[in-house]
C-alpha cells in the first residue's frame, strides 16, 4: 500500500507493502494524468501511514485525498471532514469488541506473534492477527500462511456472526497481515459522498473479491472498477485508457469492469470532471472523474 527513487522488491501478491513507498515512474504518471483530469487516493491506512508512502506534501499532490476509506477527506489539499467511529459506536460496544478479539488471538495457533494487535483509526479498528510490529519477512511468511489456512477470513466471520448485526458492522480483509472493522457503508464507498457531481469515476485496486477492502467501490455502480494485481498493471492500464499507449505486455488481469478506451484520448484536453482514483495499495488503487465528452 512508494518510492523514493529505489524500491526493493516485495515478494507479495499485491506489489506494495504498507511500509514501501510509490516508485517514482508511478508518481510521475500521476502528475501527467493530472494534466487531463482529476486525482485521487484511497486507502484504509491513517494519514501518516500515506504520507510515509507518498510523500509528505502527498495532501498537495492530489485533487481529492481520502485516509480510512475517506473518514478523513481532503480536496485540494484542504480538509473537508473528519469522521469518528468512537462516536457511532460508544465505549461500551468498543470495549466488547476489542475485549472478545483479544481473547480469540492469545488462543489463536499461528506460526509467529508479535506487538500492536489492534490500531484505534478514526473511522475504522484495524485488527492484526500477528501483530503490527511483524518484519517485512514475517509479513510475507503470514501471508502465505493465511493464503493457505485463511486465518483472518475464519477470524471474520466469527465475528460477521457475533458483531455484525449487533453493532452494525462490517469486516474487510486487505494487505498481507489485517482486516479493517467498521460500521455498514463506511467502506471505500464512504468517499463517494464527496464526488457527487463527478460524472464518471474510475477505480483500480487489488483486493477486489468479495470480502476483500476493495470490493464494495470496485462493484458500486457510481464507479467503473478495473482489477489488478499490482503497480504495474495500474500503470499499463492508465497509459492504455488516458494516453493511449500500448506497453510492454503484463500478466493478465480481470477486467470484467474495464471503460472503453476510445472514452480517453491522448489529445484530450485537462477535464475536472473525469477523477482517476487510487487505492494506496497499487499505488496502488486508482480513481478517475470524468465527464461527458473526455
Amino acid at each position: 500500500e512508494a518510492d523514493h527513487v529505489s524500491r526493493a522488491p516485495h515478494r507479495g501478491r499485491s506489489g506494495l507493502s504498507a511500509e514501501r513507498r510509490s516508485t517514482a515512474e508511478m508518481l510521475g504518471l500521476m502528475r501527467q494524468l493530472r494534466a487531463k483530469c482529476l486525482i485521487g487516493v484511497v486507502g484504509g491506512s491513517n494519514i501518516g501511514k500515506q504520507q510515509a508512502q507518498l510523500g509528505a506534501g502527498c495532501l498537495d499532490d492530489f485533487d481529492y485525498f481520502f485516509s480510512e476509506n475517506g473518514l478523513c477527506a481532503w480536496k485540494d489539499g484542504q480538509s473537508l471532514a473528519v469522521t469518528s467511529i468512537r462516536d457511532y459506536l460508544g465505549e461500551k460496544n468498543i470495549k466488547e469488541l476489542v475485549n472478545f478479539c483479544l481473547r480469540y488471538i492469545a488462543d489463536l495457533d499461528i506460526p509467529v506473534k508479535r506487538g500492536t494487535f489492534f490500531e484505534f483509526r478514526n473511522g475504522m479498528i484495524n485488527v492484526c492477527p500477528i501483530g503490527r510490529n511483524c518484519s517485512q519477512e514475517e509479513r510475507d511468511a503470514f501471508e502465505e500462511y493465511d493464503n493457505k489456512y485463511k486465518v483472518r477470513a475464519k477470524f471474520v466471520a466469527i465475528l460477521k456472526q457475533k458483531f455484525g448485526e449487533k453493532m452494525g458492522l462490517q469486516f474487510s480483509i486487505g494487505g498481507q497481515i489485517s482486516f479493517d472493522v467498521f460500521p455498514k457503508g463506511w467502506d471505500k464507498t464512504f468517499c463517494l459522498r464527496y464526488l457527487s457531481e463527478i460524472p464518471t469515476i474510475h477505480f483500480f485496486g487489488d483486493k477486489t473479491m468479495e470480502g476483500g477492502n476493495d470490493y464494495e467501490i470496485y462493484s458500486d455502480p457510481r464507479t467503473i472498477g478495473h482489477a489488478v494485481n499490482e503497480p504495474a498493471d495500474t500503470m499499463r492500464l492508465l497509459r492504455e485508457l488516458f494516453f493511449k499507449v500500448a506497453p510492454p505486455a503484463v500478466a493478465a488481469v480481470s477486467l470484467a469492469r474495464t471503460v472503453p478506451s476510445q472514452q480517453c484520448g491522448a489529445g484530450a484536453s485537462p477535464n475536472v470532471g473525469t477523477l482517476l482514483f487510487i487505492s494506496l495499495v497499487v499505488l496502488a488503487l486508482a480513481l478517475v472523474l470524468q465527464h461527458p465528452g473526455f
